[in-house]
């Protein structure tokens, strides 16, 4: 039972922390046992089983970096188009019509939209780029740009603008979702809420966390 708890708050930890805790400092000082760092790894992984979470599912995260490097130029930084494909990647993931593109196939439309904006590379000479290196359909590549182009027409936040914001708040996968949150527009009001109520939701997570478990095997 500890070492479940124990192994319960260490993926906890680690979902919600930049700096997870050491496994030592998890556990409380004058409990009955004190568990190494692999014996708590092998219950984590038996926690995750048992719940069939996938903590290393395959996002356009995965491929943003190397498609970028691919269709980048010395005129263009790196570090700005990073940041501008977060904030694309976010906003992407918000319409329901993004479900019937593979991760690799939104990451591309991402890179080549992003080199579009930069004024570096027209999409059809982009896309040919990634083809050759990539095992891509061009036809869903290119549909999947549309679909970011008309995205981001109805956002109505210009590049410039969402770069900073991504920037001021990426240090973390809640900074990311702030991050896509914050510079999302309407024709009238700014949208907040999502925000608001993401925090609520890790801090309702930490209230329960500092809770005496009770966990029934």
């Amino acid at each position: 039972m500890q070492l479940l708890a124990v192994a319960c708050l260490s993926l906890a930890a680690k979902m919600e922390e930049i700096d997870v805790p050491i496994s030592h400092d998890l556990q409380v000082v004058e409990s009955k046992f004190v568990f190494e760092a692999r014996t708590i790894q092998r219950m984590e992984l038996l926690v995750l089983s048992a719940l069939r979470w996938r903590m290393q599912a395959v996002t356009p995260f995965t491929f943003i970096d190397s498609f970028l490097l691919m269709i980048n130029d010395d005129q263009t930084n790196l570090k700005t188009s990073i940041l501008r494909s977060s904030h694309l990647i976010v906003t992407t993931a918000k319409g329901i019509d993004s479900l019937e593109y593979r991760p690799s196939e939104v990451a591309a439309a991402v890179a080549i939209s992003v080199a579009g904006e930069a004024k570096t590379l027209d999409n059809e000479k982009a896309i040919s780029m990634l083809i050759q290196h990539v095992h891509l359909v061009k036809e869903r590549v290119a549909k999947c740009v549309n679909l970011i182009h008309d995205m981001t027409l109805m956002s109505g936040t210009p590049m410039k603008e969402a770069s900073g914001v991504a920037q001021s708040g990426t240090q973390s996968p809640i900074g990311v979702l702030d991050a896509g949150c914050f510079s999302y527009k309407s024709e009238e009001t700014t949208v907040g809420s999502c925000v608001n109520s993401f925090h609520s939701s890790s801090d309702s997570k930490r209230r329960k966390l500092n809770r005496p478990c009770e966990v029934g095997l």
